[in-house]
């Protein structure tokens, strides 16, 4: 589904009209009993509170790279959502697509060894296996995993906007729950925030190799949590938008769908351009005919992060 954009305006007719459904989305989430599982590598979980765009993929993989620099051996967890596969099971690039295992997964495989799982815990029990740390990208909420570290990442522009939970809101649970479960804010982007007592590390997400798109005519697409903020990073770059498409998050596109952009973009004169999500999403056929605009998360204080994960390192070391 696309996010509503009353979710991130001020608190309205319709969502004063549905917090009474969002009052009962926290009493059914709690109705799970599960039990964590007990792993016997450290577990560091990336998760939000808003639904959509907060930027976790990014981070996990900023993560990844940070501790196999430190010659860690990572393995990467996620859910799956949009792929058809229920898992545990080890993503494979070779032979699985974005209908199997969803989209971010792929994104993740080609940094690190990768599992999916509906049942996280279960995914967690086959990921540990020859890895000296996992991340899981997403599961704050899940009462499967018991991080060793619980990160909560916050866009620093868009924050928790109308503050409400689902479906008034965009809030998965409120803010002050989630910050007593957590060591740490990343904040993507914008001023500082003030989470209270919870240490906040900045981040900033950067999109690379860029110089080809100033002046030059896009049709740009993407099925994000936030397209808006993407279209925002070509238009910073220098890109001519001659026509901005958002589309849901996680949407599958068909080949007749693609070819269709890829024609209304020769219409236009214009070069196709989209998001490393949505790529993994496009028929293997046409990928080369439409661009694809990389990004990373970067730190604004690496030696912050160096603090937050000493003792983490330390322990690993130890053991």
């Amino acid at each position: 589904m696309k996010t509503p954009a009353f979710w991130f305006q001020p608190p309205g007719t319709l969502s004063k009209l549905l917090r009474p459904l969002a009052c009962l989305y926290q009493p059914i989430g709690s109705l799970r009993s599960y039990r964590p599982v007990h792993l016997d590598v450290p577990l560091i979980v990336v998760g939000n509170v808003v639904a959509g765009g907060a930027g976790k993929t990014p981070v996990t993989l900023a993560l990844a790279k940070y501790l196999q620099d430190k010659g860690l051996a990572v393995h990467l967890l996620a859910k799956g959502y949009g792929g058809k596969l229920a898992g545990p099971l080890r993503v494979d690039l070779e032979k699985h697509t974005a209908l199997d295992v969803g989209d971010e997964p792929l994104l993740l495989a080609r940094a690190a060894p990768t599992w999916i799982g509906r049942d996280r815990g279960a995914a967690a029990l086959a990921a540990q296996q020859g890895a000296d740390i996992l991340i899981s990208d997403d599961g704050l909420q899940s009462p499967r995993l018991a991080p060793t570290l619980g990160l909560l990442v916050m866009d620093g522009v868009l924050g928790i906007g109308n503050g409400q939970l689902i479906p008034a809101g965009p809030l998965r649970e409120p803010v002050a729950k989630a910050l007593k479960r957590v060591h740490a804010v990343v904040q993507v982007g914008g001023q500082a925030r003030d989470f209270g007592t919870t240490p906040v590390l900045m981040a900033d997400f950067i999109a690379q190799n860029t110089d080809w798109l100033r002046g030059t005519k896009v049709l740009a697409f993407a099925g994000i949590g936030q397209p808006e903020k993407f279209f925002a990073t070509l238009t910073t770059a220098g890109a001519q938008l001659c026509a901005a498409l958002p589309y849901a998050d996680h949407r599958p596109y068909s080949e007749a769908e693609i070819r269709s952009l890829i024609r209304q973009a020769d219409e236009l004169g214009a070069t196709p351009v989209t998001t490393s999500k949505d790529a993994v999403r496009i028929p293997w056929n046409l990928r080369e005919q439409v661009r694809v605009v990389e990004g990373e998360v970067l730190w604004r204080d690496p030696a912050q992060l160096d603090g937050l994960l000493a003792p983490l390192l330390a322990r690993i070391k130890s053991a």
